[in-house]
């Protein structure tokens, strides 16, 4: 919190209160809950699942997410359930040798304003239902409400399952990678196109583990790797390996990319996206056998039946976010692969922009001019981000050879520009991080309201000069039907 610098000048209450619907209990929805409640609106979430289970496994929380959470009042909360890493260590995956490191905290936190931090998706998910519980004006959260329908105006009413229909001010569709809501921005010849949002494999599936301390006992080197608060990233022919501790030091959270088996190519396409879905531990350890001691026995201490294993997928990006009053957001909008880390940190970008966008407007009219300025700050750089990964995954996958040692060589000195490792990289750093959306998403309502302000000065200022006209013709001002004219064309200026 020490790293934590902020001058942003944003008054979270809105000029215009709305009934604001929200379909999905995720991170982004919940956060999106958070700060459009903290604004004062009215906020409704509607879920399928019939219960919000501490499902999932760690996420990083980079800084342009968490001066956004700061702002929400909630960050304090969040790490002291965090880990804060100080480094990246990049190693071989042959014979654990470090390749390279890439400075994380404190230097990125005075770098950004914000610190840097790992958690487990459960903590995040707790801490913001424990703020949203404690808020002056209270957010209803419906479970076991799965919405089928969005009303063909899209005029943010929805159809649930059970028959009812509801209405607000506005819909956002936070329900996640798995969206049944995306199918409404896609346009009716874009629906029609089978192949046209269809998810692309990337060729890579994940395993996901968390291994407790008490499966460590009696291995100094593991032990280590969980005492200390360094990302690890081994990296070798075809996969990679990102593992770090979380819960205080008290689990080590590791995913493993690797070659998507054939058969899964085959597997219902909204299972094969799920990371939920069981894996095997058997196959794991077979497909990472070749690899050093220090990961095997790491894979070893992995409790069994608890290997979750996922279909890595790309997204086309959509032709819109928005329609009508309605907004798609988080991994509905933009669905992130793991490369580059920022799946829960663009749906609180996106959370953020939101509160900030809807809190200026002066009535509900200017709803579908709001969500037009939310989409010019954020699909752009959301779906920059989102494409990034397969460069990141061709980069890390490399098989050995003189394109692996030129890589390496680049590596060594990590962090500096033009790291081949996007997440180890300055400049995209910069980009990722650096980036304030909330303060972006002002400027450009600003900008506009300034635009508005010029054109209404000069419709005023031609309907002046027209009146002028017209007294040079018939009189001046020391008349009384003249100066009458000319304050009748003023107001009607004023008012245009």
């Amino acid at each position: 919190m020490d790293s934590l610098k902020d001058n942003l000048n944003w008054h979270p209450k809105a000029r215009t209160p709305l009934n604001i619907l929200i379909i999905g209990a995720g991170i982004t929805g919940l956060t999106s809950a958070l700060a459009l409640s903290l604004s004062g609106h009215r906020v409704t979430i509607y879920e399928a699942a019939n219960s919000l289970t501490e499902i999932g496994a760690g996420l990083q929380i980079a800084p342009n997410a968490s001066r956004i959470l700061a702002r929400l009042g909630i960050l304090g909360d969040v790490m002291e359930k965090a880990n804060v890493l100080e480094h990246l260590s990049l190693r071989r995956w042959k014979d654990d040798s470090e390749i390279g490191t890439a400075p994380l905290m404190p230097g990125v936190g005075e770098k950004y304003g914000a610190p840097l931090c790992v958690i487990h998706r459960g903590d995040l998910q707790s801490t913001l239902l424990k703020a949203l519980a404690s808020l002056p004006i209270p957010v209803e959260i419906h479970l076991g409400k799965r919405v089928i329908a969005i009303h063909p105006n899209f005029d943010a009413s929805i159809k649930l399952e059970s028959g009812e229909l509801v209405s607000g001010d506005i819909l956002i569709c936070a329900d996640g990678v798995k969206s049944s809501m995306r199918q409404y921005f896609l346009g009716h010849e874009a629906r029609n196109r089978d192949n046209k949002a269809r998810p692309i494999p990337t060729g890579d599936a994940a395993y996901r583990v968390l291994i407790p301390r008490s499966q460590l006992v009696g291995d100094q080197r593991a032990l280590e790797l969980l005492n200390s608060n360094v990302g690890m990233r081994w990296m070798g022919p075809g996969g990679h390996i990102m593992a770090y501790p979380i819960r205080n030091n008290e689990m080590y959270n590791v995913v493993l990319l690797h070659p998507q088996k054939k058969q899964g190519r085959q597997l219902n396409g909204a299972d094969d996206e799920s990371w939920t879905r069981k894996g095997s531990k058997k196959e794991m350890l077979e497909w990472y056998a070749g690899w050093n001691d220090t990961v095997k026995s790491l894979l070893s201490y992995v409790p069994d039946g608890d290997v979750a294993e996922w279909n890595l997928h790309s997204h086309p990006p959509l032709p819109t976010w928005i329609n009508g009053k309605c907004v798609l957001v988080g991994d509905a909008a933009h669905p992130m692969l793991p490369y580059v880390a920022q799946g829960a940190a663009q749906g609180i970008e996106d959370a953020g922009a939101l509160a900030c966008v809807l809190s200026k407007l002066d009535s509900v009219d200017q709803i579908e001019s709001a969500l037009n300025v939310f989409q010019a700050v954020r699909k752009e750089r959301a779906e920059k981000i989102q494409s990034s990964a397969s460069a990141t995954r061709q980069v890390l996958h490399l098989p050995d050879g003189e394109e692996q040692r030129v890589r390496d060589q680049r590596m060594r000195g990590a962090g500096k520009p033009k790291n081949p490792d996007l997440w180890a990289d300055e400049q995209w750093q910069q980009y990722m991080w650096g980036v304030d959306v909330m303060r972006e998403v002002l400027e450009a309502w600003e900008a506009i309201a300034v635009s508005a302000r010029l054109e209404k000065l000069a419709t005023t200022s031609l309907i002046v000069l027209k009146a002028l006209g017209s007294i040079g013709s018939h009189g001046d001002f020391n008349e009384p039907a003249t100066y009458s004219t000319l304050v009748d064309c003023e107001v009607q200026g004023a008012r245009s």
